[in-house]
């Protein structure tokens, strides 16, 4: 009897969620509603002020999650079904009780999760797709340089600090010291195009060492993240994850060179609607795939497959074509990226708190500073604006968020530390712009900007 009991209660079970299925789409659309209404508002606000309109989407994601009206909640925050403000209102038009409500929470935010999910692999498509390798022949070695030092000292600092200082645990201390190594290229591109910088000396180092920074960084993402599946450091899994995820990299960008061609050729047979923008769906989903099937990262195979089709001769057509999906998807991240963050774990008023509080001013001294220093790295070059190199490496945008959604994914990194890392990414993000515009102390008009200096042809 106690057997046939046991067989029956998963067909039992699924018959309970497959009722309740209806209601689990009612949540997820609710949520999105909630999403996109956030998402758009606070990119609104934040492009009023000047400011990307990522940190707009971020602070709304707060806004609308754990740490203030509680619309879009997650279990992995700590959060209840009670807590949700949306699953109370589905229990009230419903008439459930409480299990049900908790198994439709708990399916509703998978839905989400998946989506947000989605949301980022798209994100480091076109991210690969904007980071175009050809521009990194105007600054060859320098760039190398100054991003492997932007790269190498934060992480460092970082890391040790963690761990000698704060004596957090290995794995949480290099999450977050990775978080570090971020570079936004489109936050900086964006103020020295405004500024009218972007074609001088500087400018040209500042974006081919970005470019090199994020694909250093994701080698780096895809290890870290990686070995906080495993929840252990083994040094032959170090290394086999740092060569994998370089080769993987750097092979399927060499392949790209004969797989473009192939890709234009399928493309152009194709006659039906999405006859580009399918194709190369399928190809980044692809990547993803191998990426997370070698025990990597989904994202680095996304990454990668933007970088390969970056080369492509519809690569602009291609790049306008992803935005649309990008615009659906993306802010579902950035703002679940938000709402799983409690602000309330840095209240100085709590005693335990306190720690997390000085923990995150830590993380923004090395994160600045750590970038600061790559101005210092460049030689070579007399009467070059150091600082303003440094500077123009800070913001870390999109690309550190990444960074926090993969850790608390993971459950890598626990609530202070994700809180303290995603205001290390929003005060560098604001510190940048007026920071670089202030080093640049005359802007250079668009018909008058310095040409880049002639180097070797070389990023290795």
């Amino acid at each position: 009897m106690i057997e046939l009991t046991n067989s029956i209660s998963p067909l039992l079970a699924t018959a309970t969620e497959a009722e309740y299925a209806p209601v689990v789409l009612t949540g997820v659309l609710l949520s999105l509603v909630a999403i996109y209404i956030a998402s758009k508002v606070g990119a609104e606000l934040s492009r009023m002020m000047d400011f990307p309109p990522v940190l707009g989407e971020l602070v709304a994601g707060v806004v609308v999650g754990i740490s203030a009206l509680h619309l879009v909640v997650f279990p992995e925050s700590g959060a209840n079904a009670s807590d949700s403000v949306i699953m109370t209102i589905l229990q009230f038009l419903g008439n459930l009780d409480a299990e049900a409500v908790t198994s439709i929470f708990q399916s509703q935010s998978e839905v989400v999760s998946v989506l947000a999910e989605l949301g980022v692999i798209i994100l480091l498509f076109e991210i690969g797709l904007e980071s175009d390798l050809r521009e990194l022949q105007k600054v060859g070695y320098q760039a190398t340089i100054v991003a492997c030092v932007g790269v190498a000292v934060p992480f460092a600092a970082g890391t040790a600090g963690l761990m000698l200082l704060f004596h957090v645990a290995a794995i949480p201390a290099i999450f977050a010291g990775a978080a570090l190594t971020a570079t936004s290229i489109g936050i900086t591109s964006k103020v020295l195009s405004e500024i009218g910088q972007l074609k001088s000396r500087e400018g040209q180092i500042i974006v081919g060492a970005a470019v090199i920074d994020d694909i250093l960084g994701i080698i780096v993402l895809a290890v870290v993240a990686s070995l906080a599946k495993t929840g252990e450091i083994d040094v032959l899994n170090v290394i086999y994850l740092i060569v994998s995820a370089t080769v993987f990299l750097i092979g399927s960008i060499l392949l790209g060179k004969f797989f473009n061609k192939s890709f234009v050729a399928v493309t152009k047979q194709l006659q039906t609607r999405g006859n580009l923008i399918v194709p190369a769906m399928i190809f980044a989903f692809f990547m993803a795939f191998i990426g997370s099937a070698i025990h990597l990262e989904a994202i680095l195979g996304a990454f990668a497959a933007g970088l390969v089709l970056d080369e492509t001769d519809d690569r602009n057509e291609l790049d306008e074509q992803v935005k649309p999906i990008a615009d659906i998807l993306v802010p579902i991240f950035f703002v679940t990226v938000g709402a799983k963050a409690d602000l309330g774990v840095l209240n100085p008023v709590v005693p335990e708190n306190r720690e997390g509080l000085v923990i995150a001013i830590f993380l923004l001294v090395v994160a600045i500073l750590g970038k600061v220093v790559t101005g210092w790295s460049v030689f070579g070059q007399p009467g070059i604006n150091r600082p303003a190199i440094g500077i123009g490496m800070i913001p870390r945008g999109e690309v550190g968020l990444v960074f926090v959604g993969i850790g608390s994914a993971s459950g890598t990194l626990d609530k202070p530390l994700q809180v303290a890392i995603i205001i290390m990414v929003i005060m560098t993000t604001f510190l940048a712009p007026p920071l670089l515009r202030l080093v640049f102390k005359e802007p250079v008009e668009p018909n008058q900007q310095i040409e880049p200096a002639k180097e070797p042809a070389n990023v290795g």
